[in-house]
């Protein structure tokens, strides 16, 4: 059993928990991620490492509430404790692994959208504490759906903030406000992390992409299971087959084909749909882990 420490409600559908797993925050480095389960049969959910405290021997988690399980954490209260917490699971970020003279060559944005500010937060805030300069940019569709933004300045180098509706900061996305960056502020980058929404990140993508920025992308929000027999976070990269969960979750985001992803992340949300991407894809359907009667 692992006890919340601390929880915060961060806007009317997002919350952040400290988790009391000191195992997990021993070894856990920023863009790896957790599976959660509420109670001892309860669904698995797949959440990016938010913040560590070895220390403490606590993990963050944040959240937002989109179905059943994410509900019923949401119900939790501090003292409580959750069935199982277990990670770290996938890669973690490449900015933590490389060696420290290419990582100092790097003039690194960072680019967050809504939720995707959490899985950022880690990455930014390692980048500081290894000496690292970065810019950060954050978005959400108004203000009151912006998240840890107080938490990102004091680690950002620069933190350049937006809303869709202009209702504070940049008045436009996350992609608009990159482009004003480079375009008419002179800013520099030679390598982006893009986190959020799908949508988000395949117009980023395109546009560092036309602004040749080498960009790397967090496909966490297409995973399901977290362990690659569910087949639900199947993607296509490079026209190779992956799977977010045991390859990634990082991936080049030039590479993805995000059309494929979101279309498929749609038909996956029905029974129906499961058994029409079965048949079409088959053995890599569920990655040929042998594990799954689909496989066999």
């Amino acid at each position: 059993m692992y006890k919340i420490v601390r929880k915060k409600q961060l806007n009317p559908a997002i919350y952040m928990m400290d988790i009391e797993a000191p195992l997990v925050a021993k070894s856990a480095l920023p863009g790896q991620f957790i599976i959660v389960r509420n109670t001892e049969y309860g669904e698995r959910i797949p959440l990016t490492v938010a913040d560590i405290n070895k220390e403490e021997g606590t993990v963050t988690i944040v959240f937002q509430t989109v179905g059943a399980s994410t509900m019923e954490l949401a119900q939790f209260e501090e003292g409580e404790c959750i069935a199982s917490f277990v990670g770290p699971l996938g890669k973690p970020s490449d900015l933590c692994t490389e060696p420290k003279e290419v990582v100092k060559e790097k003039k690194v944005i960072f680019i967050a959208g809504g939720v995707g500010t959490a899985p950022v937060y880690p990455q930014v805030k390692w980048m500081k504490e290894n000496g690292y300069q970065c810019d950060v940019i954050m978005g959400a569709r108004n203000k009151d759906l912006l998240i840890m933004e107080d938490m990102m300045r004091e680690v950002a180098t620069n933190l350049y903030v937006c809303t869709d509706d202009g209702s504070y900061g940049f008045a436009g996305n996350v992609t608009k406000c990159l482009e004003d960056l480079v375009k008419n502020q002179g800013k520099v980058y030679n390598h982006a992390v893009v986190i959020g929404p799908m949508i988000m990140m395949k117009f980023a993508c395109l546009m560092t992409k036309q602004l040749n920025i080498p960009t790397i992308v967090s496909l966490n929000p297409i995973m399901v299971d977290g362990t690659g027999m569910c087949g639900a976070c199947r993607v296509i990269v490079g026209n190779e087959v992956k799977f977010a969960c045991v390859d990634g979750p990082e991936f080049d985001g030039h590479l993805v084909d995000f059309d494929q992803a979101m279309r498929r992340q749609n038909i996956y949300k029905t029974e129906e749909g499961k058994k029409k991407l079965a048949f079409e894809e088959g053995k890599t359907h569920h990655g040929g882990c042998g594990n799954c009667k689909e496989d066999k």
